[in-house]
This record gives structure tokens, sequence and C-alpha cells, in this order.
């Protein structure tokens, strides 16, 4: 069976395709959604990253720094953390808002799934908490 770590938060494309969104010229005009899907899977370890998340492929881009400025250790570490927050998140729906902590990601630390998974978490995390205005922790959350 495969283990699967799955990060989806639809609502964003649910909320985009229904926001009204004013133009410069003072018109009224429909946003539509562009899919911004980040996907990692590697079937030797049964593993497989999905984050659906309009606007997390050009933050990771534009806003997250380079691949290998942190360490592994440090990923696993951060990730860890963020992930058992999260999932208490989940689990406690009439306190947190359950449209934004829908499912429970299956991180365990006995794992090594590698630095590309870990970096595509932890930046997702610090996007979730600067976009949504969550903190899962650790107080400062880093951005650029």
């Amino acid at each position: 069976m495969k283990n699967c770590i799955y990060i989806l938060l639809v609502l964003l494309v649910i909320i985009a395709c229904s926001t009204p969104q004013k133009t410069l010229d003072g018109t009224t005009k429909q946003k539509l959604a562009i899919n911004d899907t980040v996907r990692i899977a590697n079937d030797s370890l049964e593993y497989e990253v999905i984050i659906i998340d309009n606007g997390f492929s050009s933050w990771l881009a534009s806003r997250a720094q380079p691949r290998n400025y942190y360490s592994l250790s440090y990923l696993e570490t951060k990730n860890q953390f963020y992930v058992l927050e999260w999932n208490n998140r989940v689990m406690q729906p009439q306190r947190y808002n359950p449209n934004l902590y829908e499912m429970t990601i299956d991180y365990r630390p006995n794992i090594r799934y590698g630095y590309e998974v870990n970096y595509l978490i932890y930046n997702y995390m610090i996007y979730f908490q600067n976009t949504y205005q969550q903190n899962l922790g650790g107080g400062y959350i880093p951005i650029r």
C-alpha cells in the first residue's frame, strides 16, 4: 500500500473562481483559477506529495529560499513540528477552520523522504502560514 503525503487545499480554487476582481478601469471581471499543482513521487520509497493551492508555485519560485539553503536535518525537524501542529488542528474542526485544515498529513520521522520532499513541505507550510495568517508555532515566519 502506498504511503501518501497529501496537502490539498481545493478551497482556493473555489474561492478564486467565485470572487469577482476589479480591473484597473473599475469594471468587474470574474477571476479565472489556474490549476497550481506541485507533485513529487518516488515509487521505490512509495510516497507521493501533491500540493494543490493557487499561488504556491509562483510563491515558491519568487519568494522561497533557494534549494540547499537549509540543511536536510533542519527541514526534517521543522516539518515534524509543523505537521504535528497541522494534524492537531485537523482533529479540532470546532476550534480551527476545517476549510483550511481538511486532512491529516502522513509524515513519518522514521522515513527518509529526501531533500526535495522536505523542501516542498517546509515551504508550503511557510506559504500557508503567510497566506492564511496562521501560526503553526515557532513564532517568526520567514518571508522574503
